[in-house]
This record gives structure tokens, C-alpha cells and sequence, in this order.
């Protein structure tokens, strides 16, 4: 199937709804930390780069930066999940609040860590990365909390974003309230799976696993790779398998350098090339093809204008460093001939 392109004027039709929509976020949440510096010689002491600081920053993570790209489109969001009663967890809130993203949803529990990844920088490069985090599955009495929460903000709520990060709050009772509640109240539910969980992921409107990640959703090998993934019969039978099992109402799966597949029950999977310029960092894409995608549905797009939207979202934030947002205006440019 060709690739079909959409009008500038229309993506800018679909913009205009977004700010009459309300999109819930509920999962993992984190504090991303950046330290950036140069590097010019090996340590004396370990055969390691010696790293010049030059700065740090920080900024929304997980679920968190799935909010972040939302209210980047002026999007009104809530964000809700679990943190520690602990600095991070102040800073993080701190971050929240400037970014515009309510966090009445966002609930503390003392024997947790607020989850903390630092990643270390060098001249665009990404040299480690340090985790502090909890990966227990959060309480019963927790659990209660949060789905009270959902309850109380899905009224006039147009979408749900489940970021699940394998961290803990996804559970499988959590995710079954969120199911139940948001098909009694008629509201799009996506979700960004981690395979590890082996979570029910069945009756979603969108899942979004990356290759690997439907690979491992479908149990099947990925042994073979194809430059055109409608030629490639395992990603293929992936697809089939995760339609027939999950039945969700769009599977939308990336595929990095190749784009994104479309794919829908009682169609032919639909291929849409990726737009990227330059990848300086993938870091948070997922996080804007779930956000972008499930705002441009929400603003009355199809699945296919959804698809081809957050196609061109993921191709300007990968040509940017760190976890980034796009902007309004700059998704607009994007489509401009």
C-alpha cells in the first residue's frame, strides 16, 4: 500500500482539537537526570574515560515524560502513579508543576524509591546509565488509591496513557479496574507494554510494542530482518498473532530506522516509512508515538492520521537529545511542503 501523506491543513485541524481534550497518564513514573560533559583521556586509575563536567539537568521520565509530551501540545493532562517520600520525589513534582501536569494522582509510599535514572553524557554520546529505583509491584491499599483516583478523574477524560516501564505499579489488578472503568465510560485506553510482566493486555484500544517487544509479546523468534516489513513473514505472523490474541483496536508496532506498522483487525498492515532527519538519541520516541498518537484520536483523527502524525513526532524528537517534546508549531513545519 502507498504511503499516504497528510495536508498541513489538516494536521492543523487536528491540533486545534487537542486543547478541547483530557487525557489521563497512569504507570511509572521517574526523574531522568542527565550529566554532560567532554571527554578527552582515560583515567590513570581504570582503563575509563575521564568525563569534563560541563552541566546537568533533569527532567520527567516514564509515564511522567509520556505527560510531559502531551502538555507540550497544551494538552490538559493528569499524571498518576508512585513515588517515595523522598527528595527525588519533591524534585520531581517540582518539574511536574512547571511542566503544567496535574499530579493530584501522583500518591507516596514511604518503603519505595522514587525511580532515578542518571545518564552520563559525552559529547552526545551516551557513556552509562545508573538506575536507583523500586522494582516491587506496588500494595493492595495503594493499588485501592489509585484506582479511587481514576474513578474520580475519568469524567470528561476523552483517552487513558498506561506507561508501563517495569517498575511496579502496572499491575494486573490495576490494569483490570482501568479496563473496566474506562469501557464504562466509552474512553480510548493505550498502553506501552513491557513483555516481562506478562501482564493481560487483552481489550486495549492501542498497544504499542516495539519489534522486540512483539517479538516477545507473540512468543515467537525474531531471527530473520527484512528492509521491508511488509515482506517480512515473521513480523508478519507477530502482527497476526498479537491481533487475534489480544484484539486490540490498533496494534501499532516501531520499528526504528524503518518507521511504524499499522495494524488493524480486517485490513492489510499498513507500512509508513520513518521522516527522521538525523537520531542523536531515541531516548522517550515511545513515549511521544504513544502521547501523540492517542491525542491526534482523541482531537477526532483517524488511526492512520494518528499513525502518520506520530510518525513525524518521533522523527523530530530523535533529532534531539535527551527525553524531548515537539511542539505544536514544530509538528506543523513538519508537514510543510
Amino acid at each position: 500500500m502507498i504511503y499516504t501523506k497528510l495536508s498541513a491543513a489538516r494536521v492543523r485541524q487536528v491540533l486545534s482539537g487537542v486543547s478541547r481534550t483530557r487525557v489521563l497518564v497512569i504507570g511509572d513514573v521517574m526523574l531522568d537526570h542527565f550529566i554532560r560533559g567532554s571527554v578527552a583521556r582515560i583515567s590513570p586509575e581504570a582503563p575509563v574515560p575521564v568525563l569534563d563536567f560541563e552541566g546537568e539537568s533533569f527532567m520527567p521520565g516514564g509515564a511522567a515524560n509520556v505527560a510531559r509530551n502531551l502538555t507540550a501540545y497544551r494538552v490538559p493532562t493528569e499524571l498518576l502513579g508512585a513515588v517515595g517520600g523522598d527528595s527525588a520525589a519533591r524534585q520531581l513534582k517540582g518539574l511536574l508543576q512547571d511542566y503544567a501536569i496535574g499530579c493530584r494522582g501522583l500518591l507516596s509510599e514511604r518503603n519505595r524509591s522514587t525511580s532515578v535514572k542518571t545518564r552520563v553524557v559525552a559529547h552526545k554520546q551516551q557513556v552509562v546509565r545508573i538506575d536507583r529505583e523500586t522494582r516491587d509491584g506496588i500494595s493492595a491499599s495503594l493499588t485501592r488509591r489509585l484506582v479511587e483516583n481514576v474513578r474520580s478523574l475519568i469524567p470528561g477524560a476523552a483517552a487513558v496513557i498506561v506507561g508501563d516501564y517495569g517498575k511496579g505499579v502496572v499491575t494486573q489488578p490495576l490494569l483490570d479496574e482501568i479496563k473496566g472503568i474506562c469501557r464504562s465510560h466509552g474512553v480510548w485506553l493505550s498502553l506501552d507494554p513491557k513483555p516481562v510482566h506478562q501482564l493481560n493486555l487483552s481489550g486495549l484500544s492501542l498497544i504499542t510494542p516495539n519489534r522486540k517487544e512483539a517479538f516477545e509479546l507473540a512468543a515467537l523468534p525474531d531471527d530473520t530482518r527484512h528492509t521491508n516489513p511488509l515482506t517480512d513473514a515473521n513480523l508478519m505472523r507477530v502482527a497476526e498473532r498479537l491481533l487475534n490474541e489480544l484484539r486490540p483496536a490498533v496494534l501499532l508496532i516501531t520499528l526504528g530506522e524503518l518507521g511504524m506498522l499499522l495494524c488493524r483487525h480486517g485490513q492489510k498492515p499498513f507500512h509508513i516509512p520513518t521522516v527522521a532527519q538525523e537520531v542523536f538519541d531515541v531516548s522517550g520516541a515511545g513515549d511521544t508515538v504513544i502521547a501523540t498518537f492517542t491525542l491526534a484520536v482523541a482531537a477526532g483523527a483517524s488511526p492512520l492520521e494518528a499513525a502518520i502524525i506520530s510518525n513525524h513526532a518521533a522523527g523530530i524528537v530523535v533529532g534531539k537529545t535527551g527525553t524531548a517534546t515537539v511542539s505544536p508549531e514544530e509538528l506543523l513545519a513538519s508537514f510543510k511542503p
